[in-house]
């Protein structure tokens, strides 16, 4: 685990450098990241389920609905926590958005997958499912502070994008347990979601090459919001799904996506409903930087 979290780590630094170096960063990476979300990332998805041996598919309704379970007590958290972590009115929504939402895509599959192996990145993508629905509808309300904005600008296209088509394909393939699907389909998505990853990582690192020495250094409310988002939560939703009688194996991969640091959507609402940005770049920032210490810690734990 280690070696697999410092090979990411390399990754993202490879990232950064190039980010300061100019080879990446600005258009490149808004493109790129459309490349990894829309199209790679799907792939994998779908890949995930091409691989020679299909997933089990006895674990798709328990992913889903610990998945419901996780984001109903998650939401709570988000809603009544960071009004003790934070004094600023204002940033709660970035507060409440960053305990609720891990960067499930970007960062989740790819360590998911290196973890539990390729296979597993479908198990995640189910779990997704859920975490993409309430990041749209929960994860609005908590930005704009308002129920009715949310629910006004709720687009249910997100439901049909091509992350959430590729889910929904790949949970039936499995479902009806289509183990013959030809080389020339299975191969070409491979191959493309091979690109994801490393992609992703690279764009991580870039994204921190913009960030100023301040928003590298963080604050009392950004420390204690990773400590909650990197370790405290995923441990509390671990001993809460196994008290509720899950599977290890399905609490296990809940568990490792949920620690994940906090999900790039969150800058991406505030500047889209033209909040102030500093607050979620800052706990974006340091939670995927320390998430490289507490991802090999957590999974260390799970596999005792």
């Amino acid at each position: 685990m280690l070696e697999v979290m410092i090979t990411l780590s390399c990754l993202v630094a490879v990232g950064y450098v190039a980010g300061k170096l100019g080879f990446l960063g600005g258009d490149f990476d808004r493109q790129l990241s459309r490349l990894v979300i829309n199209i790679t990332c799907p792939a994998l998805i779908l890949s995930s389920a091409m691989t020679g041996e299909l997933p089990d598919r006895n674990y798709i309704l328990p992913l889903l609905l610990i998945s419901v379970i996780t984001y109903v007590v998650l939401a709570i958290v988000a809603f009544l926590l960071p009004r003790y972590l934070t004094k600023r009115k204002d940033d709660e929504g970035a507060v409440g958005f960053a305990l609720m939402f891990g960067n499930v895509g970007f960062m989740g599959y790819p360590v998911v997958a290196s973890i539990f192996g390729h296979e597993a990145v479908f198990y995640a993508a189910v779990l997704n499912v859920v975490n993409t629905f309430a990041v749209f509808t929960v994860g609005t309300i908590l930005i704009t502070g308002s129920s009715e904005v949310g629910g006004e600008r709720f687009q249910k296209k997100v439901l049909y994008s091509t992350p959430m088509l590729s889910a929904y394909l790949t949970m039936l393939i499995v479902a009806l347990q289509i183990d013959n699907i030809p080389g020339f389909i299975s191969q070409p998505l491979t191959m493309l979601g091979n690109i994801t990853v490393p992609a992703a990582l690279l764009i991580i690192g870039s994204s921190m090459s913009q960030l100023s020495l301040r928003t590298m250094l963080g604050n009392r409310t950004v420390y204690m919001t990773t400590a909650l988002r990197l370790a405290l939560l995923p441990l509390g939703v671990h001993y809460l799904m196994t008290a509720l009688g899950f599977s290890p194996f399905v609490v296990g991969i809940n568990t490792v996506v949920i620690a994940m640091p906090v999900a790039t959507y969150g800058t991406i609402l505030c500047l889209k409903y033209e909040k102030d940005t500093t607050m979620m770049t800052e706990v974006t920032f340091i939670t995927t930087l320390l998430s490289m210490l507490t991802i090999p810690a957590i999974t260390a734990f799970l596999l005792q």
